[in-house]
């Protein structure tokens, strides 16, 4: 199969499942259909620029190095510009220190929540527009993570 396709398959593997070691990659590749050897997986981590971060499960897991960076620093940046947050029928309402709404509402976009319909960024106000009432909870409990 194509170096490019097994490279998807990397990424799809890493962003479901805790991967620690390049023996599990290649395992996982093969379960997937791919017949690869360790060398070749060693050249794809290094191609795809890959790095290894804290996991949940594992002490250390593979992770694209921009993604998992960016989302680190956004998540920094949100927590440290939210000052409160509060609903109003299908939306949420978060109040940002003067001029960083729109740096904090970046990891929200970023986030990609399917239950959110969209966002709007002021200079010290975020609108977050929940699809439904019943969205409101899960997506304010989701967000109040971040702080």
């Amino acid at each position: 199969m194509p170096r490019s396709s097994r490279q998807e398959a990397i990424i799809r593997i890493i962003t479901e499942k805790e991967i620690n070691t390049q023996n599990e990659l290649v395992s996982e590749l093969t379960k997937a259909g791919y017949s690869v050897t360790q060398a070749t997986v060693s050249r794809d981590i290094n191609e795809l620029g890959l790095i290894k971060v804290s996991g949940k499960e594992k002490k250390f897991r593979y992770a694209l190095h921009n993604t998992e960076h960016k989302m680190g620093k956004l998540s920094t940046l949100f927590k440290e510009s939210v000052i409160k947050m509060d609903t109003a029928m299908n939306l949420i309402v978060i109040k940002t220190y003067d001029g960083s709404a729109n740096a904090a509402c970046l990891l929200l976009d970023k986030l990609d929540l399917p239950n959110i319909v969209g966002t709007l960024a002021g200079d010290d106000t975020i609108l977050v527009i929940a699809k439904t009432l019943e969205d409101v909870p899960q997506i304010y409990a989701q967000l109040k993570e971040y702080i």
